[in-house]
């Protein structure tokens, strides 16, 4: 299937809703209602869903480049989280209700912040072998206390009530994993073009910065780390619905690897100007710094392939990397 027959209407749509200034606004606490209402008139929501459910039944390696799009706007909204929590439910027969929903697995309400949460109406929540689909009107949320982060803590007085599914195999982790692959790797190409075209117009002693050698090699630098998590993300949604786990850890594991180097690239290049509110530069390196610890962070999932590869019966790596692709 030929992906760009989703892409082009999927980019222009946003485009239209995800400038900077949109998720300034949302960020600062302005309403996702009219975003949000967008998404869902536009169908794009369903498109994980099979097509006996109403939904568009495209696999993992159809909505990844719609996956990367939503890095490179950077949108104030979980749309992925919310195409895989409608794919999962409608799988068992259920019906998801409007508005977006994040995912929470099991370790990470533990653990760490849900990006998004603070925008969302729902958490699909991991609870051992089951998935709950919970209002979080009816859980505790706080906020990270980062400079407007999106992003939330949740817990329940009790165990979150409403629609259940059985989990997917891996649990929710793996999902979430190639999702911030993805969004990893097309908020970094828009950096790395952010921060070429500022290093061809900035002008330091009669000549752009980009003409100075130094400069032109962390810029190499960047570029591979921006292919490397490219790949890496297409290699994660190559196995299925849901993905398998070494095809999970390797894309995060190389993708959140990558998100560190570049965001640094990126803020050497452009200097002062880049931790500036006024530019746009800050809008994608902290959700880079963002993604890259949540769903596991390369360590994490570094670990998580080691042990894969210790169990295997493959006789050598090779051929346990040639079983993944």
């Amino acid at each position: 299937m030929d992906s760009s027959e989703f892409l082009h209407p999927f980019t222009r749509l946003l485009e239209d809703l995800a400038g900077s200034a949109d998720i300034r606004r949302i960020e600062a606490g302005g309403s996702l209602a009219e975003l949000w209402d967008s998404f869902e008139a536009s169908g794009f929501l369903d498109a994980l869903t099979p097509e006996v459910a109403g939904g568009a039944g495209l696999g993992l390696s159809d909505v990844e480049p719609l996956w990367q799009a939503l890095g490179r706007y950077v949108v104030p909204a979980p749309v992925g989280e919310t195409m895989i929590a409608r794919a999962l439910l409608a799988q068992a027969g259920l019906e998801a209700p409007r508005g977006p929903i994040v995912l929470a697995a099991a370790k990470d309400l533990r653990t760490g912040p849900i990006p998004l949460a603070l925008v969302a109406d729902w958490a699909l929540v991991e609870t051992g072998e089951r998935l709950v689909l919970g209002r979080l009107r009816e859980a505790s949320v706080g906020g990270t206390g980062v400079h407007n982060s999106l992003a939330a803590t949740l817990a329940w007085p009790a165990e979150p009530q409403g629609l259940s599914t059985t989990a997917p195999s891996g649990g929710l982790r793996p999902l979430g994993a190639i999702l911030r692959a993805a969004a990893i790797a097309g908020a970094a190409d828009r950096l790395l073009e952010m921060t070429v075209a500022y290093a061809n117009d900035r002008v330091q002693f009669a000549k752009p910065i980009g003409r100075q050698q130094a400069v032109q090699q962390q810029l190499a630098v960047m570029a591979e780390q921006v292919v490397c998590a490219r790949i890496a993300a297409q290699l994660g949604c190559a196995c299925g619905f849901p993905p398998q786990l070494a095809a999970a850890a390797v894309a995060k594991q190389i993708a959140s690897s990558a998100a560190v180097q570049v965001a640094n690239i990126a803020h050497g290049v452009h200097g002062a100007i880049g931790v500036s509110e006024e530019h746009d530069l800050q809008l994608f390196t902290r959700r880079l710094h963002e993604w890259r610890l949540t769903d596991g962070s390369e360590a994490y999932w570094a670990e998580r392939l080691g042990a894969l590869r210790l169990d295997s019966p493959a006789a050598s790596s090779v051929e346990f990397i040639r079983a993944i692709a």
